[in-house]
């Protein structure tokens, strides 16, 4: 079950914009301050969505093995429609890649003016939860396990999760210049390659979702 959840946490971590913004606030005025409350935002909004979605799915009793066809069902469901935002996403012509404007609109805006404030509600914003984020999370909700390891691995999601925040500041606190010049070599080729990159993150976790929910509900007829 960790494992499962784990695979699913490292494919919603792959976050190009969560990793642009990272690297703008290590390069601001206050590179620690801004970007330990980048982190906590972010750290904020994975647990709080994190135990609503686990809480919401527990309610529904997936656990039981009385429940197995809605069980693999749901799982069935979910990656048809990670599937199917990966093809969209892949369909869509991309934008010119501008470091500058990590996102569009308030993300922008916020972004624009480094401080510990909009730091904060930037990471609430960017670690609204995705796709692959329900399905880690879907794991731990329909995994007959003990309320102590549903916790652990509601935080090992969560902690993986937001990995593009806090290594890079990890790093950072270890060696500032070395680390701003490589986040933005590193950067540039995200620039260039984030969305194949989401694209094959989705397809990938979409696929194996749907595959793991075809073989339940066939197992199960």
């Amino acid at each position: 079950m960790l494992l499962q959840a784990a695979g699913f946490a490292v494919l919603a971590a792959l976050s190009p914009t969560a990793l642009l913004i990272t690297a703008i606030y290590l390069g601001s005025a206050r590179p620690r301050t801004t970007a330990l409350a980048y982190l906590g935002g972010a750290v904020l909004m994975s647990t709080v969505m994190g135990i609503v979605v686990l809480l919401a799915l527990r309610a529904g009793h997936f656990q039981y093995r009385n429940h197995q066809t809605p069980r693999y069902g749901l799982r069935l469901g979910l990656g048809l429609l990670i599937l199917a935002v990966g093809a969209v996403l892949a369909r869509r012509k991309p934008r010119p890649p501008d470091p500058s404007r990590p996102g569009g609109g308030i993300l922008s805006r916020l972004v624009s003016h480094p401080a510990p404030l909009t730091a904060l509600v930037a990471g609430v914003l960017v670690f609204t939860p995705a796709l692959t984020f329900i399905a880690a999370i879907q794991v731990i909700a329909t995994a007959r396990a003990s309320l102590p390891l549903s916790a652990v691995g509601l935080t090992l999601v969560v902690v993986i999760n937001a990995a593009l925040v806090w290594l890079p500041f990890l790093a950072y606190l270890a060696a500032p210049e070395l680390t701003s010049r490589k986040l933005t070599a590193f950067n540039a080729w995200l620039l260039a390659h984030g969305r194949t990159l989401l694209v094959l993150a989705l397809m990938v976790g979409g696929a194996v979702l749907a595959a793991n929910g075809i073989f339940g509900l066939v197992r199960g007829a």
